[in-house]
């Protein structure tokens, strides 16, 4: 196996093929501006590959201002590979790639009260995965009209240096995101306007 960039056309392929099949349209990047944020030097793809089979996926955006901290703004396993260790085996290549002294800000939806048991049970699933590769809950935030538990792996510094760095990561132009979320604050609509 290697782990390893993926290039313009690889890229290409894995949002037709496997971004756009696995994440709801409310958290789908538009593939323009995820390439004008790779262009920018802010954003990375790493694809787990066997041979020239995609196997799993890591996307990374970071913020030049703020060295030391990056966002896996997308994790993924290929269908035919889910629940096999992939993902985990993704998150240790991370570890590895960039060592003790980067910290990983992941974001994984929350469960809300009140709304689908299924959905809500999968989002405990998904944040008791990311713990048991050794992430640490930080605080909620709101991104794409959604309630998410940040957590970290790696040294978050202290908080305030934590949140400044999330924040960057970001920008000031992305209204729908909220670091921290308040627990009375409704996270807004995503920004490139599709329905939440």
């Amino acid at each position: 196996m290697e782990f390893r960039a993926m290039n313009e056309q690889e890229i290409r392929d894995w949002y037709d093929r496997e971004f756009i099949r696995t994440f709801p349209p409310n958290e789908q990047k538009p593939l323009p501006f995820i390439l004008d944020l790779i262009a920018g030097g802010r954003y990375t793809l790493l694809g787990l590959y066997d041979g020239s089979s995609l196997l799993g996926y890591a996307s990374l955006q970071t913020s030049p201002d703020r060295p030391g901290y990056i966002l896996l703004d997308y994790l993924g396993v290929t269908a035919a590979r889910r629940n096999g260790g992939l993902g985990s085996r993704i998150l240790s290549l991370l570890e590895e790639r960039f060592g003790k002294n980067t910290c990983l800000i992941i974001e994984a939806e929350s469960p809300v009260p009140g709304r689908d048991e299924a959905e809500n049970a999968l989002r405990v699933r998904r944040i008791g995965f990311y713990e048991r590769c050794g992430c640490r809950r930080a605080y909620e935030i709101g991104a794409c009209g959604i309630r998410c538990q940040a957590l970290t792996l790696g040294d978050p510094g202290n908080p305030d240096a934590l949140t400044e760095a999330h924040q960057a990561i970001y920008g000031p132009g992305r209204p729908d995101i909220t670091i921290p979320l308040g627990l009375d604050e409704t996270p807004a609509p995503a920004h490139w306007g599709k329905d939440t």
